[in-house]
């Protein structure tokens, strides 16, 4: 596993635009084999980097007999720290694990942390995470973080040896690169783009060191962003984050979901499709035109989001890299 470098390293030694992408844990009693089937056809574009999304627990109100209700918390898909192990060993990849406010304590979140320091994990990307899906606005665990900024000067923190037990006698510092989200069209709780960038400034004057971006679909929403950041002062690398669009559906659930707009001549190939077998092959088409055009911009990395499923993006990966 010579290969294993911190991505702003590696980044850095590269000559070329690389190649990276997400990984969606399967649902709870799926086995090890889903998550095989999406990397290996990946594997021969050698990603720089395989980014593990979490998901925080979520919970179900359950009526009892005795006219009570019983809040349930269940867990839809596996943990990250055993899955970042999984890939790791296996691949011989970097694997960087999404990092999030939502469901922990600090105590948790640090315990979670030193598994993955361990395991020899050097990269991370801090998210605060979204709301559970019964409530309009985030709420953080009682004892847990708020705000990726402060998870972030919790992971800081680590890496120079300060750990939430101040007795700690010669407590080993972490070593971790830490990634932070960006968002080309503002977070969807931004007031505007101006606060959103700020933020953003906050959390890479807190230790951050790469941006990786929410998806976007008109490459000069991402060449703004990138402008706006390096006028902002933040200088550290700005990877584009990718989804082709695959389903009639997501006309309508993309914008919604990630707060972005759709460019007209898109929507219009989308909606001459007959079937989604023709979306796909529109979206693995677009993909394709956007990554050229952000190679020759010289995009530090190409990250793309693969929800669990890799065929289309294998595609797109033969066409550009």
């Amino acid at each position: 596993m010579t290969n294993l470098l911190k991505i702003t390293d590696h980044i850095r030694q590269a000559d070329k635009t690389l190649f990276s992408f997400e990984l969606l844990p399967p649902l709870k009693g799926q086995n090890i084999e889903h998550i095989h089937h999406a990397i290996e056809p990946l594997i021969e574009f050698d990603p720089a980097f395989v980014n593990i999304t979490y998901h925080q627990e979520e919970f179900v109100y359950k009526p009892l007999p005795n006219g009570l209700i019983e809040k349930k918390t269940i867990r839809k898909r596996p943990g990250t720290v055993g899955i970042a192990a999984a890939i790791l060993y296996r691949y011989g990849v970097n694997v960087v694990p999404h990092i999030i406010c939502g469901g922990f304590t600090r105590e948790e979140t640090e315990n979670a942390l030193i598994d993955l320091h361990f395991l020899g994990v050097k990269n991370l990307l801090i998210v605060r995470g979204d709301p559970q899906p019964s409530m309009k606005y985030f709420q953080a665990e009682p004892g847990g973080h708020s705000h990726a900024l402060d998870l972030v000067k919790q992971v800081e923190n680590l890496n120079k040896g300060v750990y939430i037990d101040e007795d700690l006698l010669n407590a080993t510092a972490t070593d971790f690169t830490i990634g932070v989200a960006g968002y080309p069209e503002k977070h969807i709780e931004a007031p505007n783009l101006e606060s959103d960038l700020k933020f953003l400034k906050q959390k890479i004057d807190a230790g951050a060191e790469f941006v990786v971006t929410q998806l976007f679909f008109d490459n000069s929403k991402y060449f703004s962003f990138v402008d706006n950041c390096r006028k902002a002062g933040i200088e550290v690398p700005i990877i584009p984050g990718l989804k082709p669009i695959s389903t009639m559906n997501h006309l309508n659930t993309l914008p919604q979901t990630f707060n972005i707009d759709l460019p007209d001549d898109l929507v219009k190939a989308v909606q001459a499709c007959k079937n989604n077998n023709e979306v796909r092959q529109v979206g693995v088409e677009w993909a394709i035109a956007q990554s050229k055009e952000l190679i020759a911009a010289g995009a530090p990395v190409l990250h793309f989001y693969t929800m669990g499923r890799s065929d289309n993006i294998q595609q797109i990966a033969k066409a550009v890299f």
